[in-house]
């Protein structure tokens, strides 16, 4: 597929549509977050041992980060809306297959719905920064609060879905009704788009396909300084209608607005230590999101109030997402917020430890740190990417290896509590990731040279 077609059928949408986005947020984190609070059902039915659970745990994580830097050559092929309407299509089946079949089934549909995920994860921050340019900061806020929703709801009916419908497999298998829903309405979105922009379309004197100047000075993102098409209502200022040939954002900018011979990402600093955030800020959040519960029982909490810990873990993370964005700037850096939303973690790993009879608050206080967390980091990769095509390509190198490092956590847990036969251990090594995290907040947060 030609360029002209894929920068065309890609252009920002607004209102509702533009919102939708937000929906397939909501979809990125239940099909995971359900997992945890069955792990021991599940590990109970197929004869696995903490070690192996740990392993499946770990499992999406691991899809995370090889598919990661292939969503770049997908969307290159089909766009960036299409690909967010396969991976919606993708979860659901991987949904479905991990709870119909057996040992086989569980795993190839773990690496279905962290395949599924892992393209979500790269994008949605890209379409956000793309259909909200203005307001970058109130839109990752809003689908970071999204994906913590997600994995709270999640989290907290896993148990009773599994009392209603009859086992850990119904319980999961519900979780491919939501994606399929918002994949409807992804397509509709799709086909309003692809109408729009025909509608506006022309012929030039060479036959070359040509949109009308407003609706591509839309799609371009602004020079620093300057106002948009949208603020001005004046299409008269944009430079060249003519559609690029390729790229989605880059070939759209000005050539005055990107700096020259930038060096490459991977030679970057900032680069690695966007990297480091995201990967221990995931590490934190799905050792808990699988471990917690186990942990709590193992402090002498039934199945229920365990439950009730990992749902005030996830769900208090909405408030703090929404609350972070206003420290975003202090100081004139992130050093503040990458910080502050930090140092939670590292307090709950400590309270676990000394005063486990405590779990509720430390959940509380986990929480508060992990769904701030969550925001500085994607805020982070929208902030450091220059042009929308870099911001895919350090989206898709921080979450690749990013999630290669947090997949330690979850697996690493698992494995020690095997080994030790307490908590103990892994929640030491918890602790270790999490005052690393605390460090490299510090050198993340300082602005680019």
């Amino acid at each position: 597929m030609d360029g002209n077609s894929r920068t065309i059928r890609d252009i920002p949408s607004t209102g509702l549509w533009a919102a939708l986005i937000f929906l397939v947020a909501l979809n990125l984190r239940p099909a995971i977050a359900a997992v945890g609070p069955l792990l021991t059902r599940i590990g109970a039915d197929l004869n696995w041992g903490e070690g192996v659970q740990g392993i499946l745990a770990a499992m999406p994580l691991w899809a995370f980060a090889a598919i990661s830097p292939l969503v770049g050559l997908v969307t290159a092929r089909i766009g960036t809306d299409a690909t967010v309407a396969v991976a919606l299509a993708l979860l659901a089946v991987g949904d479905v297959v991990r709870s119909v079949g057996g040992q086989i089934c569980v795993w190839l549909g773990t690496v279905g719905v962290g395949a599924a995920i892992a393209i979500g994860n790269v994008l949605v921050p890209v379409i956000a920064k793309r259909d909200f340019r203005e307001r970058v900061s109130m839109a990752t806020g809003v689908y970071s609060g999204c994906i913590t929703a997600g994995s709270a709801i999640a989290g907290a009916t896993a148990v009773p879905l599994a009392d209603l419908l009859g086992g850990w497999r119904p319980s999961l298998a519900f979780w491919a009704v939501p994606p399929l829903v918002v994949l409807a309405l992804w397509l509709m979105r799709l086909r309003r788009t692809s109408r729009r922009v025909t509608a506006g379309m022309r012929r030039d004197k060479t036959g070359e396909p040509r949109a009308d100047a407003a609706t591509v000075c839309a799609a371009m993102p602004p020079a620093s300084g300057a106002k948009s098409t949208a603020e001005t209502g004046d299409s008269s200022k944009c430079p060249d209608a003519r559609v690029p040939r390729s790229g989605t954002g880059d070939d759209a900018r000005p050539a005055g607005d990107v700096a020259s011979n930038p060096a490459p990402l991977w030679r970057r600093p900032m680069t690695w230590w966007v990297t480091l955030y995201m990967g221990l800020q995931s590490a934190a959040f799905y050792t808990m999101s699988n471990w917690l519960p186990s942990v709590s029982a193992g402090a002498g909490f039934d199945e229920g109030t365990a439950g009730m810990h990992l749902f005030l873990f996830q769900s208090i993370g909405i408030a703090s997402g929404l609350l972070v964005p206003m420290l975003m700037q202090v100081g004139g850096n992130q050093v503040c917020a990458a910080l502050v939303s930090s140092l939670p973690m590292v307090a709950a790993y400590v309270g676990m430890l000394t005063l486990p009879q405590a779990m509720m608050v430390w959940s509380v206080i986990g929480g508060c740190g992990q769904g701030a967390t969550l925001v500085v980091a994607l805020s982070l990769i929208a902030l450091r990417g220059t042009t929308a095509q870099e911001t895919v390509r350090l989206s898709g190198i921080a979450q690749s290896l990013g999630y290669l490092l947090a997949s330690i956590g979850p697996a690493a847990f698992g494995m020690l509590a095997e080994l030790s036969g307490a908590w103990t251990a892994p929640l030491l090594l918890a602790l270790a990731l999490a005052a690393a995290q605390c460090v490299v907040a510090v050198l993340v947060g300082r602005p680019c040279p």
